[in-house]
């Protein structure tokens, strides 16, 4: 099956990790900026870079961006040029478009050009913080409608050496285990260190350890109960 396909538009942080990450995971990427300089940087890490201005349409037609599976457009300093890009590839019907908004001003213009997907990093990234500070067990989560989320745990202290079977996560706290994150001790280039793996479905009489992390999915309200009791 062939590589997907995908152009990342504006080469700051965010789109420069986008692309990179893309890139890492096996699709061909097109990393497009105007500064020549930023596609300079990437250029040997990308299967295409190319220094254009993305509020040329005959540009972008040029490269051959509608034949892409998705574009990124993560313009962030000049808003009407990543507005006008947004349009023309809207205009090429491309198949999927994923904008970025600094702002819930200008997450509200793209909303009124039709956009479906909007990438808004720095709410993201303000929820983790804040989640994080609020309660310090929890590594990460994923937000899910109607108050659920999926989150990683660091095994809080009430739990530590007991069985799943006893903590009874399903009963007494209405919590589904997803997988558990236990930390193992290696020896790579004659040196030991410690790696952490998932260890796939885990059984009932699997034992919590001290540096285990549980992945949990519930309500929000029901997360909060379980960190807070144990």
């Amino acid at each position: 099956m062939p590589a997907s396909k995908y152009a990342v538009i504006g080469l700051g942080r965010f789109g420069y990790a986008i692309a990179m990450q893309l890139s890492a995971k096996g699709a061909e990427v097109l990393a497009i900026d105007s500064a020549e300089s930023k596609v300079q940087r990437i250029k040997d890490d990308v299967a295409h870079a190319v220094v254009l201005n993305a509020a040329d349409q005959k540009a972008l037609i040029s490269q051959g961006i509608d034949e892409m599976d998705a574009v990124v457009v993560a313009i962030g300093e000049d808003f009407e040029s990543h507005l006008l890009c947004t349009t023309y590839l809207m205009e090429m019907k491309i198949n999927r478009i994923i904008a970025r908004a600094n702002g819930p001003q200008q997450r509200m213009i793209l909303e009124k050009l039709g956009v479906q997907e909007i990438l808004y990093p720095e709410e993201e990234v303000g929820k983790i913080v804040a989640e994080r500070l609020l309660n310090p067990s929890i590594v990460s989560f994923l937000q899910l409608p109607d108050d659920y989320e999926i989150v990683e745990i660091r095994s809080p202290k009430g739990i530590i050496n007991r069985s799943l079977e006893d903590i009874d996560l399903r009963n007494k706290y209405k919590l589904n285990l997803v997988t558990i994150k236990r930390v193992f001790e290696e020896q790579k280039d004659g040196e030991w260190t410690n790696e952490q793996h998932v260890l796939g479905v885990p059984h009932s009489k699997t034992i919590i350890s001290e540096t285990d992390s549980l992945v949990v999915f519930g309500t929000i309200q029901d997360i909060e109960r379980f960190c807070e009791i144990n």
